[in-house]
């Protein structure tokens, strides 16, 4: 296992970087996809006579004690309530809504410390307000650890010089917002973990 920077060189003791995989653990490709395949699939740099390491899209650190810590994913993934959630999914979804112009979702602790999903919305139309039923929306498309738990508000996205979203200058959102509501089991499966 390697942790390395962007242009591929190993980071020092504690530093943040993405975990790369090799040995011979690590498969040729994925099957039918060339493009993926050649995405995260390099050749290792660090074996004489050639071999591959797979790209994880985990960002990591090395302890002290040689284990690593998981730190998130650079690709948009995050863990909620022990579901991957694809942060660029739930946008789609939310931007489908008429009266929604962009959206941004991003995984926030909450005063307990769990991650909770909240979305950026900027609305179509100038009247600044979330739109009503967006909840319920997003409920009908995606599953209930996907739905936002807090919608906010913007006029703009702040945005970064080359124009992207600057994620991390989207607001803080109200920390007794969104706070969670008793729901009872709804079969037996959630009866059984309740």
């Amino acid at each position: 296992a390697y942790v390395l920077d962007a242009g591929l060189r190993p980071v020092p003791l504690g530093a943040v970087g993405e975990l790369f995989l090799s040995g011979a653990g690590v498969t040729r490709g994925y099957h039918a996809r060339p493009g993926l395949t050649a995405e995260r699939y390099l050749p290792d740099p660090f074996v004489v006579g050639g071999g591959r390491m797979y790209r994880t899209g985990d960002l990591v650190r090395w302890r002290p004690d040689g284990q690593l810590d998981f730190l998130g994913r650079v690709d948009g993934q995050v863990k909620v309530r022990g579901h991957r959630v694809e942060l660029g999914e739930v946008e789609e979804v939310l931007r489908r809504h008429p009266q929604v112009g962009g959206a941004v979702v991003a995984a926030r602790e909450d005063a307990g410390g769990s991650l909770r999903l909240v979305a950026y919305v900027v609305c179509a139309q100038p009247s600044g307000d979330v739109p009503a039923d967006l909840a319920s929306y997003a409920r009908t498309l995606l599953p209930d650890f996907m739905v936002p738990s807090v919608f906010v508000s913007l006029a703009e996205f702040p945005l970064l010089p080359n124009g992207k979203t600057d994620r991390s200058a989207l607001p803080a959102p109200d920390p007794a917002a969104g706070h969670c509501v008793y729901r009872a089991p709804s079969g037996p499966a959630e009866e059984l973990v309740a």
